[in-house]
């Protein structure tokens, strides 16, 4: 029979985030890949878990993925962890899971810590609804086609930021998407654990005066519908009420259609779009 891979989150943090399941299986499976070994080796110690390690990393995921996957069909059951938190979120672990389910081999997760879920509920913004934007892309073009996708995102937004880069990502956010409601996260279940409630512009003001150290979690408040739609409308309002319709004719909808659509844009009546186009 072929073996199974466990998705074993370890802690973020506070090592008694580490479950008791989790400690089971890295201590009962053939082989454990880890992202970077010398790290790791110090969380096996601290369990007494005497499993070989196989490093696992972003540089080696194709070519690895390939020959963990091999051990997988031969039986070899495998834990894959990653430096702290949950194995394929932000982390090359992702490609492992597709190789695994191309390949027919089962997948299990053991849930535990994750900091972006740990960052939201301690926010104190939206959790109904979010989105998890890890990095902001290096690639100029590509950080911006995000930021732009961003621009107009209502739900809360989750990103990570290394602390050398954080002032310069809170400027950009501010630049693009303007002042929001914001909690900086840092040092999440450790001794100095913080939970920054503030704004874009004010987290921008402090951190240019007060050097940020660890890695943050950014729980971003979403744009609101109501902002949204005052500024569609606003944008339809001042756009004359015969391009608005030649705006809906042009896509080859009827005329009685794009009245109604002209008339919902602007928040008035299919009558007074009727007048006015006969006013004219």
């Amino acid at each position: 029979m072929a073996g199974i891979l466990y998705l074993c989150a370890t802690p973020i943090g506070n090592l008694e985030d580490m479950t008791f399941r989790a400690v089971r299986v890295l201590q009962e499976v053939d082989l454990i890949a880890a992202e970077d070994t010398r790290n790791s080796i110090k969380l096996l110690n601290h369990f007494e878990i005497k499993t070989p390690m196989t490093s696992y990393h972003e540089y080696n995921k194709f070519e690895k993925g390939e020959k963990l996957v091999e051990k997988l069909r031969d039986g070899t059951n495998i834990a894959l962890i990653t430096d702290a938190g949950t194995p394929g979120i932000s982390d090359p672990g992702e490609e492992l899971v597709r190789m695994c389910y191309e390949a027919g081999i089962e997948v299990t997760s053991l849930p535990g810590a994750c900091a972006c879920v740990t960052a939201l509920t301690l926010s104190g913004l939206s959790t109904r609804r979010f989105a998890f934007e890890a990095f902001l892309p290096t690639e100029k073009k590509e950080r911006q086609k995000v930021l732009n996708e961003l621009k107009d995102e209502t739900r809360t937004t989750i990103l990570y930021e290394a602390p050398h880069r954080l002032v310069r990502t809170l400027n950009l956010l501010l630049a693009q998407l303007g002042n929001r409601r914001l909690t900086v996260c840092r040092e999440l279940t450790k001794k100095h654990e913080t939970a920054f409630a503030t704004t874009l512009e004010e987290a921008y003001a402090y951190y240019e005066e007060h050097a940020p150290k660890g890695e943050c979690v950014l729980v971003l408040e979403g744009r609101s519908r109501q902002d949204i739609e005052s500024e569609e409308q606003a944008k339809w309002e001042e756009m004359p009420l015969e391009d608005h319709m030649e705006h809906y004719e042009k896509q080859g909808i009827n005329r009685k259609e794009a009245m109604k659509k002209v008339a919902l844009d602007r928040g008035i009546s299919k009558r007074d779009v009727y007048q006015a186009l006969l006013e004219k």
